[in-house]
């Protein structure tokens, strides 16, 4: 399926909004951003950790550790623990899992391997996966599902449904933001932008995860490989997995990654292998483990 709802393209404000960031360093701000907020100094991670809770209306409530204190440093908090059931996984093999809180940027199929971005946008699949083609073609009239995660939202990521890792790609690129504005007036923002793709081998086929980085996110950080960026580097940089290995075999909902500061998850799945919900559509919010998916 692909999403029912009106699509409205760029205004003046979203030009406004997005082209001064062609401008900035992108990578520079964002290296500052990965030492800010690592830092330990207790009166600067205390005084802007409270600030961004109460910003962006955090409900601490959900986190393991509820208590600000006793975060060593902003990236911690950020990236914080929920409550073992604050998320429950739909258990049901047949369904697919959302694999993050955030809100639908936008879903659908992959038609004539390209992906949807926004009103008047799109991009090649091809593209997306840094010009690679033996991976592209496993999902040529597949499916595709943009999530946006706000600063308020729980940053780790999960899988949607059972698989092994085959492999993971990691593509240097810009950094501009992702927000909703940017995606509608910057074109081919989700294939500029530096991202790692974590793909799977799973029961209803090809899995792809494509993480994409944006201004200020300092790291882009998975469980079987560490922290990918930084660096930042010029190259596309490959890596093959043993899919045998018992620590590249994960479960439904198994955390997988997370975002050192937020920004958008895409994941894309061959075709043939699911039809999204019909009642799920752009600009929908969702919680990590909720159903968005059914197996054909």
């Amino acid at each position: 399926m692909s999403t029912s709802r009106p699509q409205h393209g760029a205004n003046l404000l979203d030009y406004a909004k997005a082209w001064p960031s062609y401008l900035l360093p992108h990578h520079a701000l964002s290296r500052i951003m990965h030492t800010i907020t690592r830092s330990e100094i207790h009166w600067w991670k205390t005084a802007f950790t409270r600030w961004f809770v109460k910003q962006f209306k955090v409900d601490m409530s959900l986190a393991r550790e509820p208590d600000l204190n006793s975060y060593p440093n902003f990236n911690a908090f950020f990236t914080r623990a929920l409550h073992d059931d604050a998320r429950p996984v739909v258990a049901d093999e047949n369904l697919l899992a959302c694999p993050v809180d955030g809100a639908i940027s936008q879903l659908g199929t992959i038609k004539d391997s390209r992906i949807f971005q926004a009103k008047g946008r799109d991009y090649t699949l091809l593209e997306l996966l840094g010009n690679d083609t033996e991976k592209t073609p496993q999902f040529e009239n597949g499916r595709f599902a943009t999530l946006y995660l706000s600063p308020r939202d729980y940053h780790r990521i999960h899988l949607p449904i059972a698989g092994k890792l085959t492999a993971m790609t990691h593509i240097p690129g810009r950094l501009f933001s992702v927000s909703p504005s940017t995606a509608r007036a910057v074109p081919r923002l989700f294939a500029r932008n530096e991202r790692v793709v974590a793909y799977f081998d799973t029961d209803i086929g090809p899995l792809a995860m494509v993480m994409v980085g944006a201004i200020f996110v300092a790291s882009i950080e998975t469980v079987w490989a560490g922290e990918i960026t930084p660096p930042a580097g010029h190259q596309i940089r490959h890596w093959d997995y043993d899919s045998e290995a018992h620590t590249h075999q994960f479960q439904k909902g198994d955390e997988i990654a997370r975002f050192n500061m937020g920004s958008t998850v895409i994941l894309l799945t061959g075709r043939d292998a699911i039809h999204w919900l019909d009642n799920i559509q752009a600009t929908d919010s969702v919680q990590m483990g909720q159903t968005i998916a059914k197996r054909c």
